[in-house]
C-alpha cells in the first residue's frame, strides 16, 4: 500500500469519531464502524427519460450509491438501522429555486418509501424548507397537520423556538420543526454555485433552518456556515446528507440559470457533510474550467468557511483525506 493511501486510511479508521452524531457511531450486525469521511459519487447517464427521469434508474442510485458508502449489499438495512419506527425524521430540502433547480420531487419519494419500509410511519416525515411558498414552486404539496400522510410545511408555518442559540459569529433562532418536532434529519441540498459565498450544498443548507440567514453572507459566508453547522442540535440530529446532482449549476446560483446548468445525473451521498462540500466544491470549479469560467478565488467567493469547518474538526476538508468513490449506475 502507497504511504498517502495508508494515511488516508488510518486516519478514517482512527481519527473520523468527533464528525458523527454520537447516537449513532455503531450499528449492531451491520458495521463495525459508520464511514466518516467517505464521499460516494453515483452516476447514471440512463436517469432521464425524455424531460423527466427514470424511477427505476434513480432507486438504483440511492440503493447502490448508500451500499457503496456502508459497504455493504443491502442498503435497506441501513436505512432499518439509521432510523427507528419511533423517530421524526425531517428531511431538509431546499426549494429556493423552484423546480428546475430544488430538491427533486421523485427523489423524496424514493427516500420516504425507503424509510416507510424502514417502519417509519408517513406521520413521522416532515419535508420542510424556509417558506411554503418555496416547497410549492418545487412541486411539493402543504400538509401540515393530517399525521396520518407525510407532512410537509416551511417555516413561516411552523414558527421558530424562543431560545437564542449562538455559536461563535451566529446568534439565530431555529425553526421548531428541528428543535421541537424532529429526532433525526436526513439532509438533502442541491449542487449549485452561489453568488456570494461560492457553493451552497449540505452545510449551507442550514441557513433555511434559522430566522435570519441574510446576516450571514458576509466574508463569503466565513466563518457563519461553519458556526452554524457546529450547533450540537443540527450535527447530532443529522444522519444522513444526499445531495441531489441530477441537474446542477456551475454559476449563477442560487436562482435557477439554464444556461450555467448541467445535468450531472449523480447524487452525492455522505455522512460528513464537510467532506460532501469539499467534494463538491472541486466538482463546481473543475466544471467552471471546463466552461471558460474564473476559479471562485479569483472572483472572491471561494468557499472557504468549509476549510474553517475542518478546522473546527467538524468534518474532513483536506481532499487528499477524503474517500472520495465514484460509481456509474
Amino acid at each position: 500500500m502507497k504511504r498517502r493511501d495508508f494515511v488516508r486510511k488510518s486516519f478514517l479508521i482512527g481519527a473520523g469519531f468527533s464528525f458523527l452524531p454520537a447516537s449513532r457511531l455503531f450499528f449492531p450486525g451491520l458495521l463495525t464502524m459508520t464511514p466518516t469521511s467517505r464521499v460516494v459519487e453515483v452516476n447514471g447517464p440512463k436517469v432521464r427519460s425524455g424531460l423527466s427521469f427514470n424511477r427505476a434508474i434513480l432507486e438504483q442510485l440511492l440503493d447502490q450509491g448508500l451500499s457503496q458508502l456502508y459497504q455493504t449489499e443491502n442498503p435497506q438495512q441501513i436505512w432499518n438501522n439509521l432510523f427507528s419506527k419511533k423517530d421524526v425524521v425531517g428531511i431538509k430540502v431546499n426549494c429556493l429555486s423552484g423546480e428546475k433547480a430544488s430538491s427533486h420531487k421523485l427523489l423524496l419519494e424514493i427516500i420516504i418509501e425507503r424509510l416507510q419500509k424502514g417502519g417509519v410511519p408517513p406521520g413521522n416525515i416532515i419535508i420542510w424548507d424556509r417558506m411554503n411558498k418555496d416547497l410549492e414552486s418545487a412541486g411539493y404539496s402543504i400538509n401540515q397537520n393530517n399525521q396520518n400522510k407525510v407532512r410537509c410545511f416551511g417555516n413561516d408555518a411552523i414558527g421558530f423556538a424562543d431560545r437564542l442559540y449562538i455559536n461563535g459569529s451566529v446568534g439565530s433562532l431555529i425553526t421548531r420543526t428541528l428543535t421541537d418536532l424532529c429526532t433525526a434529519v436526513i439532509n438533502v441540498p442541491v449542487l449549485k454555485d452561489h453568488g456570494i459565498v461560492g457553493i451552497t450544498l449540505a452545510m449551507k443548507n442550514f441557513f433555511g433552518a434559522i430566522h435570519n440567514p441574510n446576516k450571514y453572507h458576509h466574508q463569503a459566508g466565513n466563518p457563519y456556515v461553519a458556526d452554524l453547522y457546529e450547533i450540537p442540535l443540527i450535527r447530532q440530529k443529522t444522519r444522513l446528507t444526499i445531495c441531489d446532482a441530477l441537474d446542477a449549476q456551475y454559476e449563477g446560483g442560487p436562482p435557477f440559470k439554464p444556461q450555467w446548468t448541467w445535468p450531472m445525473n449523480s447524487l452525492l451521498l455522505a455522512v460528513d457533510g464537510v467532506a460532501l462540500d469539499r467534494v463538491g466544491w472541486k466538482i463546481i470549479e473543475n466544471k467552471r474550467k471546463e466552461m471558460n469560467r474564473p476559479p471562485l478565488k479569483e472572483i472572491t467567493r471561494e468557499p472557504e468557511y468549509i476549510l474553517t469547518a475542518g478546522k473546527k474538526n467538524l468534518g474532513q476538508s483536506d481532499l487528499s483525506l477524503i474517500d472520495w468513490q465514484k460509481i456509474n449506475v
